[in-house]
Formats: C-alpha cells, structure tokens, sequence
C-alpha cells in the first residue's frame, strides 16, 4: 500500500468514484456499485489506520465532527429512521474517503489526481456522447434498470445520454446529467488552469486539456455554472491583485472593492433580473427549481429546529421522498439546494453546523491563497499555483450549492473534507508527485510587508 503505483491508483479510482458514481450504477447496478465503493472504503480506513501516528480525532476540524455526529445522532428523532440510517452510513463512507485522501496526500497529490481523473470523466464524456451519436443513433439508457412501468413515453431525465450531441442539445457525458457535467467542466478548467500556472504539465497539454474542459462547459450550457464561472474568475482576480500588493493601503484598497462589488450584486440581481434569466436561458421558475424549493421549505418549517432527520440523498421508496417532489416525470432525489436540504434534514441546528464547517474551511482556503508561506522568521517563500486550489474549488461548489444539493454528497462532502482537513493538519509530503521548485505567481518579495 505504500508504492507509488498503488496511491495513484487508489487516488484516481476514489475521485473517479466520487465524480462519475453513476458510471457504476448505470453499467453495474447499485449492487456493483456498493461493491466497488464498500472495496475502496476498506482501503480508506486501513490508510488511516496505517497512517494512525500522523492524524489525531481531536485535531480534526470541530465543526466536521459535529456534523458527522449530528447526522448519526438523527436517527433519534427521525421520522424514517431506515433511511437515516442508511443516508448517515453513505455519509460516514464519504467522510472517511475525504479524511483519508487528507491524511495520505498532499495538495500537490491532489492536484495531480484531479488532473488525471479530469481528464478519463471530460474526455470520456465526449468520446461516449460521439459513441452514442454515430454507433447507437438513439437515446441510451442506463443498463440493467426495467422501465417498463412508465410505458412507451420515457421521461427525459430517466436517459442516461439523449444522444443530442449532433443536434447541439446539452450533452450528459458520463455521469449522466448536463448540469453536473458541467460543473466538472468548470472544475476542470480550474485544475488544468492551475497546473498550467504552475507548469506541472506542458504548454501544449495543459492548454489541449484546458480547451476539452471550455468545450464541455459550453456543451452542456448550464446557468448555474455560468454564473459560477463568473465569481471563480472574480476570486481568481481578487486573488491574484492581493498578491501583487506591494503594501498595507493596496491591499485595503483590493478589499474594499471586494466589499463594494459584494453589495452591489443584491442590487443588480434586483434592477435586471428579467435580463439575467433570459442570459442564462432561464425562466421565472427557475427550471422549476422555484416549486421544489416551496415544497421543501413547508417541510422544514414543520420541524424546524433540528429537521426530519439525515438521509442524503432523498431514498424514492421511503416516505415521504416517494412523492415528496415529482418533476418532468421522475421523483427527485434531492432539494437542488444544500441549504434547503440541509434545514429539512437537520434543521437550523444542522444548517448552522454546516455553515461553520464551510465558512471556517473558506476562510483558511483564502488565506492560503492571498498569504505567502513563511519559511522563517520575516522570510516567506514565493506564492505557488496549487494553494489557489483550495479556494477556487470550493467558490465553485459554493456557487453550485445554491441550485444543487451535491456538497452535501459524494465529491462535494470529499472535497469539502479535504480542504477542511488539509488546512487545518500541516500538508503532507508529496507521495504522488515528484517535489519540484514552487513556481511564484507574482514577482519574489523575500519579506511580506
């Protein structure tokens, strides 16, 4: 478990895993794909295990165990204590997959990792979509799965590709939903971004890599990630000109013009909003998105202190998810918003624990970014690409927070572990990437002033 070979292949093979989970369940059945992840689950906690001398339970972030506790703890009070459960025993799983990539790798592991699995879902994506247009030349449902009850007229959203690749439809890739390909787009321009930055692949890679992660993201031309495209190059701005700040009073200055374009969204949002939607191609019900937030909200404020109980993702056969929120003919498995999610399930006390997770997570990921590491007293050592990672990764699952539900799942939670994790513990020695020279994003400044 040691060798090199092995960590990358456990690496890529969990982020794979977390990313594209529906690869497994719509070629293998869930069956295969409880195998699979109960498989890498075992391997996660004998890291951990191995690993025990390097990590404490005590310096974890509070906040992330309070969490886990919380959603565990539901199951008192639950009013399907099956599905908690079940829901807090997926969750428990992603944890442990989250603090194990934590423990073992470093930022600069993680980096390489996510470039190597961006590359299988994104290119993959667009190699199958091509499959599915000129070899299968229809509609392609996931394998395995009996659909005869919805008789000859199949929901959209049951299709795991809509073969419009051709006909300049939104693709679905392999994970099988365009918004979320979408934000892998996204996440991939981040990833081949910043390895580009700091030159851990070649010019001519890193841009090819970069292009097949633009062109995703305009393939599957979702709003939500429109917009998110948007704030992640407003944070990488802002970043980048505090970096450059020579002194106390440029630096004010970069935050007070944070400060001031923060206030003003309000206000735009506000004066064109008839504007924004038809920009983002969206309707006034927000892709009916509007009608399920109604629903979940007379849901919480039923139990609004501590929620229904935890579940995760919403369980279609378990009450009252079974017909909770039917939309364009299939039941919804989520609020498509974590914070909404989050109150019906754990209640304020729930959404207040996650918050703290978050926001204390944000904070130490920007200061990350905008500080230089110290390597003495008054000497700190150039900025580096890779600590732009954290922060940038989690604007973006931020931003897509507020129209899905996945920070609360699969890689959201495991990203949102890491870098709670990874910030907090001192980074660990590069196990799958050779140490390089850090490249500085701005010009040397061997004191901070």
């Amino acid at each position: 478990m040691e060798s090199r070979t092995f960590l990358r292949f456990y690496a890529v093979f969990v982020l794979f895993t977390l990313f594209a989970a529906d690869v497994w369940r719509h070629t293998l059945t869930w069956w295969g794909y409880s195998a699979i992840a109960g498989v890498l689950t075992i391997i996660s906690i004998v890291l951990l295990i191995r690993q025990r001398a390097q990590w404490r339970l005590s310096a974890l972030p509070l906040p992330l165990l309070a969490f886990v506790v919380l959603a565990v703890a539901s199951v008192a009070w639950s009013a399907y204590p099956v599905g908690t459960l079940m829901g807090s025993g997926t969750t428990v799983v992603t944890v442990i997959a989250g603090l194990a990539l934590a423990i073992t790798f470093s930022r600069a592991d993680l980096l390489w990792a996510l470039g190597i699995t961006m590359r299988i879902v994104l290119g993959g994506s667009l190699l199958f979509e091509l499959f599915v247009a000129y070899v299968v030349r229809a509609p392609l449902l996931p394998l395995w799965v009996d659909y005869s009850s919805y008789g000859d007229d199949l929901p959209k959203l049951l299709f795991w590709s809509r073969d419009v690749m051709l006909d300049g439809g939104r693709i679905q890739g392999l994970v099988g939903s365009a918004t979320l390909l979408g934000f892998l787009g996204l996440l991939g321009l981040i990833v081949f971004g910043v390895q580009f930055a700091a030159r851990s692949v070649s010019r001519f890679w890193g841009g090819f890599w970069f292009l097949v992660a633009a062109v995703v993201v305009w393939l599957t031309r979702s709003g939500t990630i429109s917009i998110a495209v948007v704030v992640v190059v407003a944070v990488l701005v802002a970043v980048l000109l505090l970096r450059a700040a020579r002194s106390r009073g440029s630096r004010i200055a970069v935050y007070s013009a944070m400060a001031i374009a923060v206030l003003s969204v309000p206000a735009i949002i506000a004066g064109f909003s008839d504007q924004i939607l038809q920009l983002l191609g969206k309707d006034s019900d927000l892709t009916g998105r509007i009608g399920i937030w109604n629903t979940v909200i007379g849901m919480a404020e039923q139990r609004p202190v501590f929620g229904w109980g935890w579940v995760s993702y919403w369980i279609p056969w378990i009450e009252p998810f079974d017909d909770l929120v039917i939309w364009a003919g299939v039941v919804q498995m989520h609020a498509h918003n974590a914070w909404l999610d989050l109150w019906m399930q754990l209640g304020i006390v729930g959404v207040v624990v996650f918050a703290a997770l978050v926001l204390s997570t944000l904070l130490r990921t920007w200061w990350m970014a905008v500080d230089r590491p110290w390597v003495a007293a008054g000497v700190s050592a150039p900025y580096t690409a890779v600590t732009l990672l954290p922060l940038l990764v989690l604007v973006a699952l931020l931003v897509q927070s507020a129209a899905e539900s996945r920070l609360l799942v699969e890689y959201g939670l495991a990203l949102l572990v890491f870098f709670a994790v990874s910030t907090k513990l001192p980074d660990r020695r590069d196990r799958l990437v050779s140490p390089a020279t850090p490249i500085p994003l701005t010009a040397p400044n061997t004191v901070r002033r």
